[in-house]
Parts: structure tokens; C-alpha cells; sequence
């Protein structure tokens, strides 16, 4: 049975908005609309956030009318997971096991710690199949959704806030040509990339909040004074003075948009984004889309109107189109309840998807009792009956007897003559099924290393001088796989020994970062497999380097700081409790030091060969060991050579194995760095090298009572 009636419920963070529409035919309308503001932006709410989004929903749950419509709610896609990823070809059967695992390789969480939905999107007359994969971790949709469910709203739909536009403005018609739709909120703006059978996500840090910031520090107010500001923008006599000041945001937020653009043509050669639509609140601000159209070089245009009808309400019609912009993602939320949606994947937990399908079966219930009652009636009639039936087949049941032994012969033969003698053959198939272990441990490991780092916006990092800021930049990680940890942990060893130099391993089985460890065992001779020991403390050797622009002392402390400890963080027991495979048993500053300039012919050439005798520290075993007496001589020679050329100094990056001016002494600049930061020197930056055993299989630390034998 078709749905008659739904709301879509987008709870942001400067406002709760809400459409509820409503069957026609086969059309749909308007019937009603909601906008509450919260008291204060969320983002700068605290403790308060969640308070204020149960007061945003109380108002609007005692407002309106919400009981007979399904509803549909968001979630920000900055806390949601979504990645889109091409199958091979296979049989269509086998696309749910394939998307499955998939899934394991892509979500940096177990499966069983998220909520994950997908969907795939088939181009006509195309063997291609895509498909993008959802998740978001239950806790997190647990708690949102249960505010919802609190005030008695019957949720059918949890989708993520860019899926929710999308499917509006699918339906809605406007993605006949590549469109890029931005809707831009307070804290995010959510770039959506559309064609008619595929769509690409990206979630930029920048929205309205930025806007109100830089307004709040140039003009020394508070951030609620300078909200109401920027809104007056337009018709404030001060209006030249504050576009100003907001003009390093809008340049932030062009080129966030401008790589985004590049990327997604890098990746869909074949597609060029023909227009602009723009959504969400801070397009309410005047000049944006003017200063967009202008720098993109793109049409963007505001969305004016939904394709469904309007609202019998003259006056609620007029106030609908005032605030239309902002209404989008609710708007598909509420055709994604009604069952008109592109995308249908949706994030609601299992255990409601099954209360709300028991329940719409309990009416049933009543029927199967009646039933039961006019079976018992004919009972008496029934047994009767299967009694004689039960008498004429005497000999059908000795033939059944018969077979039911044979067969239990046959099972006792099989423990006692097959199954027995089959254990190699299991343990090559126990071995085979292991090498998919671990398969997700270098994800995870990367992703605990970053999200480690500092996270600043350019906008902050600018306001900055580059010797004071806190960022860590990381130019390569290498690892070494050991089967037997012992030696770099001994407390004798020289753990600054097994340093890995820039691709050359300096370990016993070194190779590349995602070698996978292999935890079974296949033996060339399967009848000795169970004579092999298996290996004990086995793990990575993990060398990261990178760069920090404070200098000297600050630097060491700032890698010490922030990557270290969190490094050493990462204990047995605390691994265990996050159910994570590894732990870091032991992390050091094994380097760090300055970028080396000289200033003459001779002392460029010194100056990078003491680099490169630096950078072959710990690498007396490797398998040359004058390997820096070579790169010091060729080094030293291309630095004569750009000496000889006019240069009237040198400059090496050890970071990068380098030279950081060109033929005729000019500097060069970070290549990483130059977009954001153009004409910062890096010569005074730091450079480090961090070294990290880290240790598979954790066990729990062992705690013994103090008393024990007294």
C-alpha cells in the first residue's frame, strides 16, 4: 500500500527544517512547512547542542500534525561514510557478496560497529556496474534517531543530507546535463556532482560559520552580533567594509570548489560540469553567487521553485518560495518516505526495519486466530481420518526404517574411514581462508596516524606566521615486516638501527606499506604442517617522515608533542578496547634537523653530502653499504654543477632528496604548499623521521596483585 503522506525533518545547525507532502493522483503537493531557528548556532552551543535540537523538535512536533505520516530524517554527510566504487563484472546474484566485501575493505570500522546501506547505479547498455556504499557508526545514528522516536515520529528513512538533495533535485528534474548542486549550510558545504545514473560527494569545512568568524575578529564583536551583521549585509551603510573583510572566505571557498572540480574530471574524463545550482542558508548572503559565477567560470544559478504543487495557503505558498533554498534536502527526504527516490539506500538500524514490519503484520495476527479456531473444530473429523491413513501404510513405514539405516551406516563410515584422515586437507583450506586476515590493519593504522595530526583551515594556518604553526606533514611512510620483533626491542638494541632509508629496506623481510601478514601456514609439505612453530611477537618496523615548519627545538617538540605520544597511545590494552589488531609497542624521535643551506659552491656540495652520510644512519646492513658516499658524490656534483651555472647558493631539502633553488639561486618554494602559501621560504622548516614497532595480535596486560605470596 502506497504511502499517503510524509515529512522530511532536516535538522541542521542553525535551524530545523521540515516539508511534509502529501498523494494527489499521481502528483504530489506541499501540504505544510516548517523552519524553527535554534536559540544559538550548534556549533558554538557545547554541552547545549543537543538540548537545543530537542527543543527545535518539541516546537515542531506541537506545531504540526505528524501522526499517520512516515518520516524521513538526515544525517551530515561530515559524519557519514559514502565511497563509490566500480564491480568487476559477475553473475548479478553474486553482486550482494561482492558489494559485502567491499564494504569490509572500504568502511574503516567493523561492520558490526556501523549502520551501512548501498546502491548501484547502472548506466543502459552498459556492462558497467557501480556502487556506492553508505555507513555511518550505530552509535552515532542510535542517538540521533532517538531523538526523533522520543516524541512518538514513525522515522522509515535515515539517508544521508547530500543523497537526500540529490534525490530531490532527481526528481525534480534539473540533472539533465553534469550539474554540481552546493548547498552550503552553517558549519559544511556539500558538493554533489550529478549526472542522470551517477553522483559523486565531497564535504568542504567551510560554511556560513566561516563567514560570521572572520566578521566576529575583524570587527572585534561577538559571534552573535556579527550573525546579525552578515545578514544585514546588503542594506548596511558598512556593507563595502564587511564584503571585504569576508573576501579571504570567499577565495577559500573557490579554490576548495576549484579542486574539486579537477579532481572529479580527473577521475570522469568524459563529463564537464555544465551548470551550478546553488542551495542551503549562506546563499541567502548577497554577492556570493555573483563572486562564484565570476571566479568559476560557471553559471550558478539559485533553486526558485519545487516541481510539486504549492500549498493551498496563499500566504504559506508565498513564504514557501522566500525560503525554497534552504527546504531541499528536507524535500527529498520526504520523497524518499514516500517511496520516490533515485537512491533508496537508507542508514535506518535493523531492529526498527523489523519492529515496524512486525507491527504492520499484527493486524494479521487476528485473522491466523481465527482461522485456528474453525481448524480446531474439524479436529476430531481430521484424527479420525488420519488414523485409517495411518493403518494402510504399515509397509511404507518398514521401507522408511530400512533406508533411515543404511544411512546411518554410511554416516559412521564416513567419521571412521573419511573424515578422519582429511586434516591436511583442512588445514590447507583453514590457511587458504587466512590470508584475507588482516586485510583492514593498515587502513585502520593510517587513518589513527592522521587523524593524530593537527586539522586547521587555510584561513586559520594563514593568520599563523609559519614559524609558530603546529602542522606536521607527512612526506612517506615505509614498513618492514619481521617475523620475530625481538632484536629492535631488546633493551640493548640500537632501535634507531633498523631505520628504513627512502626505499631501501633495512630489515629482515622489508617490502612495501601494504604487504599483507600472512597468519596461517602452507607448508610445501602439508604432513609436516603441524611440526611448524608458529611465529611469536611478529610485526612492522613503521618509518614516517615529514616535515614541521617550526624551527629547531620547537619542531622536535611539536613531532614529539602531537605524532609521538600518539603513537605510544596506542598501548595493547587501549587497542584491545577500540578492537584494533596491532599496538605500538615502542615510538621515537629518531631524527630531526633543519633544511641545510650553504652558501658557496663548495659548502652547497659539503652540506649535501653530510645530508646523505645523515640519512644513511642505521643502514650499516643494508645491502650497500657506501650508499652514501655514492649519493654524496652525485649530489655534491649536481650542486657544483647549478654552482657553476651563476648560482649564488644552494639549498638542499633532505625531506625530499632535493635541491631547493634553481640554476640561478632563487629559492624554491614548498610544492605542497605554494598554492595556499605563496612566497613562504621552507628553508628553516624541520624535518624528522619517526620510527614505530608495531606489534600484531595485542594481549592484555597482565596485572598482579602486590600482596600475592605475602
Amino acid at each position: 500500500m502506497a504511502i499517503a503522506s510524509a515529512w522530511g525533518i532536516d535538522l541542521g545547525n542553525r535551524a530545523l527544517k521540515a516539508i511534509k507532502l502529501v498523494r494527489e493522483g499521481d502528483q504530489f503537493r506541499i501540504d505544510d512547512f516548517e523552519i524553527i531557528e535554534h536559540e544559538q548556532v550548534l556549533s558554538v552551543a557545547g554541552d547545549n547542542r543537543e538540548s537545543l535540537q530537542k527543543t527545535a523538535l518539541a516546537n515542531f512536533v506541537e506545531r504540526h500534525q505528524t501522526r499517520g505520516s512516515a518520516v524521513g530524517v538526515s544525517v551530515g554527510g561530515q559524519s557519514s561514510f559514502a565511497r563509490f566504487i566500480k564491480l568487476p563484472p559477475v553473475e548479478p546474484k553474486k553482486i550482494p557478496e561482492i558489494v559485502r566485501f567491499e564494504a569490509i575493505q572500504q568502511i574503516p570500522f567493523p561492520l558490526d560497529d556501523v549502520e551501512w546501506s548501498y546502491q548501484l547505479f547502472i548506466e543502459k547498455d552498459s556492462p558497467d556496474v557501480e556502487v556506492g556504499i553508505f555507513a555511518m557508526r550505530k552509535e552515532l545514528v542510535n542517538r540521533h534517531i532517538g531523538m526523533f522516536t522520543d516524541l512518538g515520529l514513525n522515522v522509515q528513512v535515515v539517508q544521508m543530507h547530500p543523497l537526500a538533495i540529490y534525490n530531490g533535485m532527481y526528481y525534480d528534474d534539473h540533472i539533465t546535463q553534469t550539474t554540481m548542486f552546493m548547498d552550503s549550510g552553517a558549519e559544511n558545504t556539500d558538493l554533489i556532482i550529478a549526472d542522470r545514473q551517477t553522483v559523486w560527494l565531497r564535504t568542504l569545512p567551510i560554511g556560513g560559520n566561516n563567514f560570521t568568524e572572520t566578521l566576529a575578529k575583524s570587527f572585534k564583536l561577538s559571534f552573535a552580533k556579527a550573525e546579525e551583521l552578515k545578514r544585514n549585509a546588503a542594506t548596511s551603510k558598512y556593507a563595502k567594509q564587511i564584503f571585504q573583510a569576508m573576501r579571504p572566505v570567499f577565495a577559500d571557498l573557490v579554490a576548495e570548489i576549484q579542486r574539486s572540480i579537477g579532481f572529479y574530471a580527473s577521475v570522469h574524463r568524459e563529463a564537464r560540469i555544465q551548470r551550478i545550482l546553488a542551495l542551503g542558508s549562506t546563499f541567502q548572503l548577497p554577492g556570493l553567487q555573483k563572486y562564484l559565477q565570476q571566479n568559476l567560470q560557471l553559471p550558478v544559478e539559485k533553486l526558485d521553485a519545487f516541481k510539486s504543487l504549492p500549498p493551498t495557503d496563499a500566504k504559506m505558498a508565498a513564504n514557501l518560495s522566500e525560503n525554497v533554498v534552504t527546504l531541499a534536502g528536507a524535500y527529498g527526504l520526504a520523497m524518499q518516505a514516500l517511496g520516490e527516490a533515485k537512491i533508496g539506500s537508507s542508514l535506518l538500524p535493523e531492529r526498527i526495519r523489523r519492529a515496524k514490519m512486525w507491527q504492520e503484520k499484527t493486524k494479521w495476527f487476528a485473522a491466523a486466530a481465527a482461522a485456528m479456531i474453525l481448524g480446531a473444530i474439524s479436529v476430531g473429523t481430521v484424527y479420525t481420518f488420519n488414523n485409517y491413513s495411518y493403518d494402510q501404510k504399515q509397509n511404507a513405514r518398514a521401507t522408511y526404517q530400512t533406508t533411515l539405516r543404511t544411512a546411518r551406516d554410511y554416516a559412521t563410515k564416513w567419521k571412521t574411514q573419511v573424515e578422519s584422515v582429511s586434516d591436511t586437507d583442512r588445514q590447507t583450506i583453514t590457511n587458504m581462508r587466512a590470508l584475507a586476515d588482516y586485510h583492514g590493519m593498515w587502513l585502520e593504522f593510517l587513518s589513527q596516524v592522521l587523524t593524530a595530526l593537527p586539522n586547521q583551515t587555510i584561513a586559520q594556518l594563514k593568520a599563523t606566521p609559519r614559524p609558530r604553526r603546529d602542522v606536521i606533514s607527512i612526506q612517506s611512510i615505509q614498513s618492514q615486516y619481521l617475523s620475530d620483533m625481538t632484536d629492535p626491542l631488546a633493551l640493548d638494541a640500537d632501535f634507531a638501527s633498523f631505520v628504513s632509508r627512502e626505499g631501501i629496506g633495512s630489515g629482515a623481510a622489508a617490502g612495501p606499506l601494504f604487504r599483507p601478514p600472512f597468519t596461517g601456514r602452507l607448508p610445501l609439505d602439508p604432513a609436516n604442517a603441524a611440526a611448524e612453530p608458529a611465529p611469536t611477537q611478529r610485526g612492522f618496523l613503521v618509518t614516517i617522515r615529514g616535515s614541521t615548519p617550526r624551527p629547531d627545538k620547537a619542531g622536535k617538540d611539536c613531532v614529539s608533542k602531537i605524532l609521538v605520544s600518539k603513537l605510544q597511545a596506542m598501548t595493547a590494552d587501549q587497542q584491545i578496547k577500540n578492537h584494533k589488531l596491532y599496538y605500538v609497542v615502542k615510538a621515537e624521535l629518531i631524527g630531526s634537523g633543519p633544511r641545510i643551506t650553504a652558501k658557496s659552491e663548495a659548502g652547497g656540495a659539503a652540506a649535501i653530502g653530510a645530508h646523505a652520510r645523515m640519512s644513511a644512519r642505521g643502514n650499516a646492513a643494508a645491502a650497500d653499504p657506501n650508499a652514501d658516499t655514492v649519493d654524496a658524490d652525485i649530489l655534491a656534483g649536481q650542486a657544483g654543477a647549478g654552482a657553476g651555472a651563476g648560482a649564488g647558493s644552494v639549498r638542499f631539502d633532505p625531506s625530499q632528496n632535493m635541491l631547493t633553488t634553481d640554476k640561478d639561486g632563487k629559492p624554491l618554494f614548498d610544492p605542497y604548499e605554494d598554492r595556499n602559501f605563496p612566497g613562504e621560504s621552507i628553508e628553516n622548516d624541520t624535518v624528522f623521521t619517526v620510527l614505530a614497532a608495531v606489534i600484531l595480535d595485542p594481549a592484555p596486560t597482565v596485572k598482579t596483585d602486590k600482596t600475592e605470596g605475602q
